[in-house]
């Protein structure tokens, strides 16, 4: 049975990124929010967002300024959280 995830990531960025890609080698539905600030730029960040996107996996941010992302206001990500089955919070 598919299962639906978020990935809720704040601090330890990198560590989130990199934990959200482990997570898609269960075929899963995996949905990333980076939440209250914009995503550092690590290399490490940066080859687990790309490694995000070339899964087709939908990564958002509640931060307006960073473009990169999809744009998901705190208040809808509120109302999406009961449809998942799993909330990892980094």
């Amino acid at each position: 049975m598919v299962k639906k995830i978020a990935v809720l990531v704040r601090d330890r960025q990198e560590e989130a990124l990199r934990m959200a890609v482990g997570v898609t080698l269960k075929d899963d539905v995996i949905d990333v929010y980076v939440l209250d600030r914009t995503v550092d730029a690590t290399e490490g960040n940066t080859l687990n967002i790309e490694t995000l996107r070339e899964l087709d996996m939908r990564i958002w941010t509640n931060v307006p300024e960073d473009a990169d992302l999809e744009f998901c206001s705190t208040e809808e990500l509120a109302n999406r959280l009961p449809g998942y089955d799993h909330i990892l919070a980094y």
